[in-house]
């Protein structure tokens, strides 16, 4: 009746190892599911003083956009979103090269439409938009701070964690 028992009981045993360790699996996907996405936002680098209404990058400008790849690089950024502008595209062209991805195209105008593929992606993104569009697409995110970006501001780096309750960081880049 001993050997029984402790047969069974290594039989049991190994059984339980190996629920136990679906179990640690299990939990380990439900967490990766639910993790936590991070939005960065910023508005597009300086932009030529000629161009008409789709001007190109200034010097300036195509600096702050290696500055920014330089900065995002080791982000774990999934997608790039831009707009319809060159402006945008080429502040985040640096980035995306470095990262192999190519920027998603979101007009403008259609905050909605971003808004939903934001909610839809999983991992960290980067959204590269205007100063008078960030501040509306933030909001709609869940943060009541109203924030405010002047004409002459392009350093801004805004951190939107998405959590139960989204919690936002204003950095500034060179």
């Amino acid at each position: 009746m001993l050997k029984e028992s402790s047969g069974f009981l290594r039989f049991r045993q190994r059984h339980m190892k190996r629920f136990i360790l679906v179990l640690l699996l299990s939990g380990l996907f439900v967490s990766a599911a639910a993790a936590q996405s991070t939005i960065f936002f910023v508005r597009h680098a300086e932009k030529a003083g000629s161009g008409g209404d789709d001007p190109d990058l200034s010097e300036a400008g195509r600096a702050r956009a290696e500055s920014l790849a330089n900065t995002l690089k080791d982000a774990g950024l999934s997608a790039i979103f831009v707009t319809e502008r060159k402006r945008t595209q080429q502040t985040a062209a640096p980035l995306a090269k470095m990262l192999h991805l190519d920027p998603a195209i979101v007009p403008a105008k259609d905050s909605a439409a971003l808004i939903a593929k934001l909610r839809a992606s999983s991992g960290n993104v980067l959204v590269v938009g205007h100063g008078n569009t960030i501040p509306d697409l933030i909001k709609s995110l869940g943060i009541a701070t109203p924030i405010q970006i002047a004409d002459s501001d392009y350093d801004n780096l805004f951190v939107l964690v998405l959590d139960e309750k989204p919690r936002l960081l204003r950095l500034h880049y060179r």
